[in-house]
């Protein structure tokens, strides 16, 4: 029935009407080529022919548009309700291109838990453009508010974070941002996808995803997306896509687009996959502590509820024991493969200290809690069963005579 909660709902949002239907049908119909073709084709050419000097039918050069790229962009921004997305070479091309909306002299505010990457370009790269970074928990609006100054042009959160899955309540971030004119509230909303959450219908300005992640889904694309509604902003950052030049190339558009059609039944398993793991972990006595905003044990549980339709299969854990345990574990897994990134079908786990957020400075990394027994995972879209098998076998390898006390 139309508008009924997926499951498990246990009282998420209901899911977005017609998400389905549009990712599959937005920007795809047939009637734009001569051929009919119900899949968009992959458009290869680096420049199209000109009815007359400056006079084309669209498209001009593939850098400042390609037919392919536009079926992509018109998909995504339907998903995330928005006028207008713009694709991207990464999710750290589209990070480049927002900063670039700033100018030499201008501050971010940037939440304290971030992608790893994220946290390298503002420290190492955008801080050698005259551009300002300050780390604030925007868990907390009172935090954010105070971190203001009039030299602040764009607050940067991500919800759930990386890799510790802070919830942030994105409309009262945007009732502070927006208190002050110019300022810019963008959300990555890589981890939520646009399936489970849309932060533009929150008042952020822009919505921002590694499409490497969920919204391909299948760990064979490198991809940025950005989404906004504001005219004056799409304007800005088209011109932006084209001057910079970070663009995707048309084969992986058609792939990221190609993964959109499954999108919402993938995101679907992966909420249940990831529940199932969350529940099993949390009942293990090897496990000291799991963190999934999907378990009531979550301490931004209602506001998940209250903002997002679901779940994504992002499940952060701490084992008992010290680093040495924590890398039998993850040696010891045959399913879950021990890599970066995240997102795909197939389940991963990894070692963030070591692996994705090695760049963050030790003193932040252990006042975040990223410590040498914090594990992140990304479940996939296997049988629960299997995976619930491979990390009972792992936990076992790790802590082999581990007794239970009454």
């Amino acid at each position: 029935m139309e508008g009924a909660p997926a499951e498990p709902s246990r009282g998420f949002l209901p899911p977005f009407r017609h998400f389905a239907t549009q990712a599959i049908h937005v920007g795809q119909e047939p009637e734009q080529w001569n051929s009919l073709a119900v899949v968009p084709p992959i458009s290869l050419a680096t420049t199209f022919k000109q009815h007359a000097p400056g006079k084309h039918s669209g498209f001009e050069y593939s850098r400042c548009g390609n037919p392919t790229r536009d079926c992509l962009e018109k998909a995504v921004a339907a998903l995330d309700g928005a006028k207008y997305c713009l694709a991207y070479a990464s999710g750290l091309a589209a990070t480049l291109n927002i900063a670039h909306l700033l100018k030499a002299g201008d501050t971010i505010i940037c939440i304290d838990d971030v992608y790893g990457g994220t946290n390298r370009y503002f420290r190492k790269i955008a801080s050698d453009m005259g551009l300002k970074t300050v780390f604030v928990d925007c868990t907390k609006p009172e935090c954010l508010e105070a971190a203001i100054t009039p030299e602040t042009k764009l607050v940067w959160i991500e919800t759930p974070t990386n890799p510790m899955l802070k919830v942030v309540d994105i409309q009262a971030c945007a009732k502070v941002v927006h208190k002050h004119e110019g300022l810019i509230l963008a959300v990555d909303n890589t981890f939520m996808s646009a399936y489970f959450q849309r932060p533009l219908a929150l008042g952020a300005d822009i919505c921002m995803y590694s499409a490497t992640k969920y919204m391909n889904g299948h760990s064979d694309v490198v991809m940025g997306l950005v989404s906004i509604n504001d005219d004056a902003l799409h304007e800005k950052l088209r011109f932006l896509q084209y001057a910079i030049g970070a663009v995707p190339s048309p084969f992986d558009c058609y792939l990221c687009n190609r993964g959109l059609k499954t999108l919402a039944i993938r995101m679907k398993q992966h909420f249940q996959n990831a529940l199932a793991v969350a529940q099993f972990l949390e009942s293990d006595p090897r496990v000291e502590k799991v963190i999934f905003p999907g378990l009531p044990s979550h301490p931004q549980f209602e506001l998940v509820k209250r903002q997002c339709t679901g779940c994504p299969g992002m499940v952060s854990f701490y084992i008992k024991g010290n680093a040495e345990t924590a890398s039998t574990f993850l040696k010891s897994l045959k399913l879950f493969a021990l890599a970066e990134s995240l997102g795909g079908y197939e389940s991963l786990a990894e070692h963030p200290a070591i692996m994705t957020h090695a760049s963050v400075p030790k003193a932040d990394r252990e006042a975040l809690g990223i410590t040498d027994t914090f594990i992140r995972m990304s479940v996939g879209l296997e049988d629960s069963e299997d995976l619930l098998e491979d990390l009972s076998q792992a936990l076992k390898a790790a802590i082999p005579d581990y007794k239970i006390r009454n």
